[in-house]
């Protein structure tokens, strides 16, 4: 008795598994003459991704709050021989996001792909944070998403078919000191982002919710820094420069295109963040007292306070310097600066 049960576990998972491996080859999809849309797409791992998706095929239309970055974004594309247009949009305000919306229809006449990138970063102790770091973070990686979402997914459920990609992060499935808002907003985004996909199927737009851990864009000299704020930025972009923590910016973009094009359900980037997240699910009383004892060697709260200043207002003889360089050549590359 108990062999014909194990075999037919056995038996059972051999077919769940080959029902996997094909769903996902009927699912494979080809981003050729597709019409992308990327929140955040003028810097950092937007950029990157519009990189990958040009050499493609792909139609960009890249949105960001900065029209000099997005202009110097589209003329590299362009130079790349990638169709590429551009639009300043906001994406916390969702009368920006709907004119953005029917902008791009009467444009491309339909969207294929939605990719939720843009983000913002606070650094520091929680007694620094305020209210309106919060509000700021949850505005940005909740709210924008959704009003992205609610702006463009009605054509792509019409159609039967389309992909939204919903870039977390491993702080929203682990949450990490110093990084309160952005934890809190991150973990609003991948509760939202899986549910979506719940909802979605039945009209074939499959939704991937992306969860990086650090990965070398070159975006921590736009990053906000607040409390001891040169001695976080230093902390911060040590971390992103090295190279078992934190994954190159290119590998990681290429990761996301092809959860993208299989139409994943979950996508975690770097070893590290999966090893985090595994063990979360498995003692989560534990991994959240390692994190308390990591809050202890971090900056204590004091220098400027609740001010905020950028990444590259914080620099010390510590960053930039051979420990950063990594993620310093990302910020030239990937025009953060």
């Amino acid at each position: 008795m108990y062999g014909l049960i194990r075999r037919g576990l056995v038996g059972g998972l051999l077919i769940a598994g080959a029902v996997t491996a094909a769903s996902r080859l009927i699912r494979q999809y080809s981003f050729k003459d597709k019409v992308v849309v990327i929140s955040g797409g003028s810097r950092g791992l937007g950029l990157l991704l519009a990189r990958k998706l040009g050499k493609e095929g792909a139609k960009l239309f890249l949105i960001a709050r900065d029209q000099a970055e997005l202009e110097r974004a589209q003329i590299e594309l362009q130079e790349s021989g990638f169709d590429v247009a551009i639009r300043v949009c906001d994406v916390t305000n969702q009368d920006e996001v709907n004119d953005t919306a029917a902008y791009a229809m009467e444009h491309y006449g339909s969207v294929d792909v939605l990719i939720n990138n843009a983000g913002v970063i606070q650094v520091g102790p929680m007694d620094s944070m305020t209210t309106t770091d919060y509000e700021a973070a949850l505005k940005t990686h909740f709210w924008g998403p959704l009003y992205m979402t609610m702006a463009f997914s009605p054509g792509m459920r019409m159609r039967k078919a389309g992909r939204i990609v919903n870039i977390s992060s491993i702080g929203g499935k682990v949450a990490v000191p110093h990084l309160l808002p952005y934890a809190v907003s991150k973990f609003a985004l991948l509760g939202y982002s899986e549910g979506l996909r719940m909802e979605l199927l039945r009209d074939k737009v499959y939704v991937t919710s992306v969860c990086p851990g650090l990965m070398r864009t070159g975006s921590h000299i736009n990053a906000h820094f607040k409390g001891q704020n040169e001695k976080e930025f230093a902390w911060f972009s040590i971390g992103d420069s090295m190279p078992f923590l934190s994954a190159d910016g290119d590998s990681a973009a290429k990761q996301i295109v092809e959860a993208c094009r299989r139409g994943d359900p979950e996508l975690i980037i770097t070893l590290p963040a999966q090893i985090l997240s595994k063990l979360n699910g498995i003692f989560p009383g534990a991994v959240t007292d390692i994190m308390g004892h990591v809050n202890k060697i971090l900056p204590a709260y004091g220098g400027i306070g609740q001010a905020q200043v950028s990444g590259r207002e914080s620099t010390s003889e510590l960053s930039p310097s051979v420990l950063t360089s990594m993620a310093d050549a990302a910020s030239l590359k990937n025009n953060e600066v």
